[in-house]
């Protein structure tokens, strides 16, 4: 298989079916922004001197996210089509994975009193830059509609317990490794003479 087809050399490109829209459509805004989110996850991964049991979750993550990107890919008029039937999706079950993970992190962790400042442990500091990318892959997925995605309710709502995730596997890589969140200092004048 080639990995250059020139087909998108016109600013196009193909969904699911071969339907052809522009290289800035919404959709593909979206799942493009999903692929990047994909990409950080994967640099965490390799940059950020995790456990095996963070990476293990974020290796999940990477995997259902593809999921994501193909529903996003795929027109609503072939959503129901015997050539979408095998396609991968994502579930209220891929949901309450999430929040289950979240919530046996969370029991092992100092109770939050304050904002945190993104940081800390490098892996930590790197789960918070994949946060923020999730919530901008859920705004871009905001700008759809029903009509324009007949899964964007369910993606919408995986997107944003994914970017829970994230922020609560930050603070875990911080405690994993014995370095303390950074708080929000809530002052008007934090600045100091030097």
């Amino acid at each position: 298989m080639k990995i250059y087809t020139r087909a998108g050399d016109q600013g196009e490109t193909s969904l699911f079916g071969g339907m052809k829209v522009p290289k800035n459509d919404p959709r593909v805004e979206a799942y493009g922004t999903v692929d990047e989110l994909n990409s950080f996850i994967g640099m965490t991964i390799a940059l950020g001197s995790l456990s095996e049991t963070v990476k293990d979750i974020l290796h999940t993550v990477q995997n259902i996210l593809f999921n994501v990107g193909t529903m996003l890919a795929t027109p609503n008029e072939l959503v129901n089509s015997q050539a979408a039937a095998n396609l991968p999706r994502i579930s209220e079950q891929h949901i309450k994975w999430m929040e289950d993970v979240i919530d046996q992190l969370s029991e092992q962790l100092p109770p939050l009193k304050t904002f945190v400042i993104p940081g800390g442990h490098p892996g930590a500091a790197m789960l918070h830059v994949c946060r923020t990318i999730c919530r901008r892959a859920e705004r871009s997925v905001t700008t759809l509609s029903p009509q324009t995605s007949k899964y964007q309710a369910i993606i919408l709502k995986f997107l944003n317990r994914l970017s829970d995730l994230f922020f609560v596997l930050a603070r875990y890589v911080n405690w994993q490794n014995h370095v303390k969140d950074v708080p929000w200092e809530k002052k008007d004048n934090i600045i100091t003479n030097t």
